[in-house]
């Protein structure tokens, strides 16, 4: 990805993981990009 849309990404570190696992650029950048991405965690609301 170029240096210009990696300052667009917020949380760099989760969208690195994110590619890791074999998510698209754009699914990774959506994801690292959501204020409370880290704290859903995929569970349910309670």
């Amino acid at each position: 990805m170029p240096d210009k849309e990696m300052s667009s990404i917020k949380n760099e570190e989760q969208y690195e993981a994110l590619r890791d696992k074999g998510m698209s650029n754009e699914k990774a950048a959506r994801i690292a990009n959501t204020a409370d991405a880290g704290k859903k965690g995929g569970q349910a609301p309670p």
